[in-house]
């Protein structure tokens, strides 16, 4: 936004006489768009464009002129492998993936990928810096009981993607992050490792079941998210692992299922106790 009025020294109703461009023109850095006449030809003021755009608008009330730059290019990478299930217009699309589904407890950083790598042979055995190699960068390392402060700084000098552990300190994360925590709402932090907590703070061995999940894993691209949030609409960190069209059909006969409804059985002579008793007090008067 210039203020062609004052860096001319003119009305503001007098800036469109001295523009050289109008409204919708390309202009270069340094090209001249605006001159007065001076004296008698002589004693100019100019002034000349300080970016490379287009020339936006143009008010005579305020004798400003609105400069929009190039646009930049927006990419956005898909989170998941999978297949495009829904275009929404003038907002995005729906990929649907077939897929192995982590929740943690805690996370930091947004969206990374990479190939699911394990380092920890053993659901308690901690994941050290020693561990942490150089050729491990763009990797989402698998962990066992925790990870030190001094292991995760390791992994983000040497570009690892992600981890995930059991464990974590939480008095580590102020240093992390540069301010303390408080109520969990993260996912924004610009940091090159996320980091995903499956159980809890300190050191807490991953559960045998996400350990053996992952592990079955090992080698595989994965997609996760250390985004986190214990409010309302409670958001927990993710390892989304897409599965070969082959592992899909062979996995969907052994999918684990929670608690399901049951049917109710009569002959329960239980059930049928409590049946006759409700029946006889409810008939009879109790004095």
């Amino acid at each position: 936004m210039l203020k062609v009025n004052n860096i001319l020294n003119i009305e503001p109703r007098d800036v469109k006489d001295c523009l050289v461009v109008k409204e919708g023109d390309s202009v270069k850095k340094g090209e001249k768009i605006a001159e007065t006449a001076g004296l008698l030809g002589m004693f100019k003021s100019s002034l000349e464009s300080p970016v490379d755009g287009t020339v936006e608008s143009i008010s005579d009330s305020t004798g400003r002129v609105v400069l929009r730059e190039a646009p930049i290019p927006v990419e956005v990478d898909a989170y998941v492998r999978g297949k495009v299930g829904e275009v929404i217009q003038n907002e995005g699309i729906v990929v649907t993936s077939s897929a192995s589904f982590i929740q943690g407890i805690f996370g930091i950083a947004g969206e990374k990928q990479g190939a699911l790598q394990l380092v920890s042979q053993d659901p308690s055995e901690e994941l050290t810096a020693e561990k942490i190699t150089n050729d491990m960068a763009g990797k989402i390392l698998i962990g066992g009981s925790f990870l030190s402060l001094d292991a995760y700084k390791k992994a983000m000098s040497c570009n690892v993607a992600g981890i995930v552990v059991g464990g974590f300190n939480y008095y580590d994360l102020k240093e992390v992050l540069g301010y303390n925590l408080g109520v969990a709402i993260t996912g924004t932090e610009k940091l090159k490792t996320a980091l995903i907590v499956t159980e809890g703070y300190g050191s807490i061995p991953m559960s045998k079941a996400t350990f053996d999940l992952l592990k079955s894993h090992n080698g595989s691209d994965a997609s996760i998210n250390g985004a986190t949030q214990i409010r309302a609409g409670v958001i927990r960190p993710e390892i989304v692992i897409p599965l070969k069209d082959e592992d899909s059909e062979d996995s969907s006969s052994n999918v684990q299922e929670g608690i399901k409804g049951g049917k109710y059985r009569k002959s329960n002579p239980f059930t049928k106790f409590w049946k006759n008793w409700y029946s006889y007090f409810s008939t009879n008067q109790i004095t």
